[in-house]
């Protein structure tokens, strides 16, 4: 299938590991102009470089999403560099587990304003696209109550939420809003790898609580949201789309 995002300039936060790394490289296979963001400078060149492979442009800066000034003038200067804006995925995540006030304050300026901010930023640009697309990554946590409950799995539900808003808000200006829901995601470096050697024994307890006997990887989340950023997904907005081998029970009416 075409997606249709040849030529289409998509701004993807977190964009230089795990799932927001491969929603940029996606984004680049599939033939659009990617720019990206991590709070490591050093981690920006390496991502650059592996997306200009694909053959489109790519630009890209350091800056760290809980900011909300450094936010909104890193997606002005993203959009200049790209010639506009037709699909911003909010991906950062503060991964507050601890149910203490710092663990509150940090999933509330990275995950919920990091999620509002880039967003309210990047409306002046996507007023003017004729593909408009908004993509906000969640997780299972935030519609089932897991180890995660907490900041954590607060504000994920609460980015759904807000999502599902824009969905409404946004319709009538030909804007598309949704959001996927990652169940437990593998990948070097990242957070189940880290566990899997500071804490077999709960890593194993989590991968025997998925059906299909994995976790999954970066890319089969990539694929959801590519999708739904596409031209292909033209009459979908307002869904949370769940990817989580059937990890959880809950059922989406």
């Amino acid at each position: 299938m075409d997606l249709g995002l040849r030529g289409k300039r998509a701004i993807v936060t977190g964009g230089t590991k795990g799932i927001g790394r491969a929603i940029a490289e996606t984004l680049a296979a599939e033939g659009a102009d990617v720019g990206i963001c991590a709070r490591t400078e050093g981690d920006i060149a390496p991502a650059l470089e592996a997306l200009r492979s694909h053959g489109g442009k790519a630009e890209g800066s350091a800056v760290d999403v809980a900011d909300g000034d450094a936010l909104q003038a890193w997606v002005a200067d993203m959009a200049s560099r790209l010639g506009g804006l037709d699909i911003v995925v909010a991906n950062v995540s503060a991964l507050a587990i601890a149910d203490d006030e710092a663990g509150w304050q940090n999933g509330f300026k990275t995950d919920l304003m990091g999620t509002v901010h880039l967003v309210q930023a990047a409306l002046p640009f996507l007023e003017k696209s004729a593909a408009g697309a908004i993509v906000t990554i969640s997780s299972v946590s935030g519609r089932e109550i897991d180890f995660a409950a907490g900041p954590y799995g607060a504000f994920k539900a609460a980015i759904v939420h807000y999502t599902q808003g824009l969905a409404h808000k946004l319709a009538g200006q030909g804007i598309r809003a949704n959001t996927v829901s990652p169940g437990n995601t593998y990948f070097e470096g990242g957070v189940w790898n880290q566990i899997e050697t500071g804490n077999p024994d709960f890593f194993q307890q989590a991968l025997a609580l998925n059906p299909t006997g994995r976790m999954g990887t970066p890319q089969e989340m990539a694929n959801a949201a590519v999708f739904l950023a596409s031209p292909a997904a033209s009459f979908i907005t307002g869904t949370n789309l769940v990817v989580d081998g059937a990890l959880t029970r809950g059922v989406q009416l």
